[in-house]
């Protein structure tokens, strides 16, 4: 029996909002090279801030792949990116809390992003 060959997939994530906290939107495209295939998902909160939306972003972006692929997060949110590069296994450590000892701010959201990823093989976080 061979071992299928994972997925190799690119998500490009972004999110907005107008004013901090204001209406917000992100988007999220999917892409697997090797079958030419490309999905857009976005959408929209009334009342948000544009760190959420970029981590709603990446999130959706996740949700969208059947689990075991590579996956290439490219965003321009240094926010995500650092945050699942350095912070996110302190924090889960802590139990959701800072060094200082408070709360993780979306720990929610962080928390989902997490378990999403840990659904794949192998995910790399990288700025555009």
């Amino acid at each position: 029996m061979t071992e299928e060959t994972p997925r190799e997939i690119t998500i490009t994530f972004a999110g907005r909002c107008r004013g901090n906290p204001g209406p917000g939107s992100w988007k999220a495209t999917v892409e697997e090279p090797r079958t030419g295939k490309r999905r857009v998902e976005n959408g929209t909160d009334r009342d948000t801030t544009s760190n959420r939306m970029e981590l709603t972003a990446a999130l959706k972006g996740i949700g969208q792949v059947r689990p075991g692929a590579n996956l290439t997060m490219v965003g321009n949110s240094q926010y995500v990116v650092r945050g699942m590069n350095e912070w996110v296994a302190g924090w889960r450590a802590n139990g959701w809390r800072t060094n200082g000892g408070k709360r993780v701010e979306n720990a929610d959201l962080w928390g989902a992003l997490v378990a999403a990823e840990e659904r794949h093989r192998r995910v790399t976080w990288r700025t555009d």
